[in-house]
């Protein structure tokens, strides 16, 4: 438990410019916080001391604003920034160093027992407000923008955008570099929608030009 303890906080440092020392980390960053209340938890969810772990999970969520479900999986590096309205349900599984910021959402689309979270690959970015439903995997080295609702399958090194979710393959481009650092940006997205309605524009401004050009060699015509 102290080793995992020890790469969140790394990952911490390596992902958040505004971490100053280990004191302030310690003392001041929820998300670690709930990481750590998680663990405790999820040892209790293991042996089957469910209540024990419920009881656990709902004091971190009240001191914290994150709601983890102890049965969820949790790799090491995990770095949660910020984190308040963050859920994570019960059999999602999380892999490394991945990064969830405020608002997120790991959860369910029904009533179904068993698998009904989503899996989550190593080096995943969950972008503000996203939320991710069902139980599915959203492969390694992915992104999920900000606001997106996610519904099915991601491949590996993509990055989803929009409601629902649209896919947008970066080809030979992986989300994360060869150094193992996590790509944040959440602003430099691509648009799908912002691009069909400016192909839509080119093609209204073709046709408006070849019909004003043959109402205009009609004119010439009739003269």
């Amino acid at each position: 438990m102290f080793k995992e303890m020890k790469e969140d906080i790394e990952a911490i440092f390596e992902r958040d410019p505004a971490a100053r020392g280990l004191l302030e980390v310690l003392v001041c960053y929820p998300g670690l916080h709930a990481i750590i209340m998680h663990r405790i938890a999820h040892w209790f969810y293991n042996r089957k001391l469910f209540f024990i772990a419920r009881v656990v999970s709902q004091i971190s969520r009240f001191f914290t604003g994150i709601e983890i479900h102890p049965g969820a999986k949790i790799g090491k590096g995990l770095f949660i920034d910020h984190g308040m309205g963050i859920v994570i349900g019960e059999t999602t599984e999380i892999g490394d160093n991945v990064t969830i910021y405020q608002g997120a959402t790991l959860g369910g689309t029904g009533k179904e027992k068993g698998k009904r979270h989503p899996t989550i690959g190593n080096n995943v970015v969950i972008s503000s407000g996203a939320k991710v439903l069902g139980p599915f995997k959203v492969g390694d080295n992915s992104k999920i923008g900000a606001g997106a609702v996610v519904l099915k399958e991601v491949p590996p090194d993509c990055t989803v955008v929009g409601i629902p979710g649209r896919i947008v393959v970066r080809g030979d481009k992986k989300v994360i570099s060869m150094h193992k650092e996590v790509d944040l940006d959440q602003v430099s997205l691509p648009d799908p929608i912002a691009q069909e309605l400016k192909c839509l524009q080119k093609r209204i401004i073709s046709m408006e030009k070849t019909i004003y050009d043959g109402r205009r060699d009609l004119k010439n015509e009739s003269v």
